[in-house]
């Protein structure tokens, strides 16, 4: 798609709330994810440190 200006863009013919907010809820998940992987493997090592 063309767009002639970067508001139109950002509002994608009236679908950038739908667009925008499905890409800014699926990278706060995806950070959300990797917080708890992060979590998880520092309580895996302090309770077992590798030989």
């Amino acid at each position: 798609m063309i767009w002639s200006s970067f508001n139109e863009f950002i509002l994608m013919h009236g679908y950038g709330g739908y667009v925008w907010g499905s890409f800014g809820l699926t990278a706060l998940l995806m950070a959300l994810e990797f917080r708890q992987l992060r979590k998880i493997n520092q309580t895996i090592f302090s309770e077992n440190p590798p030989s």
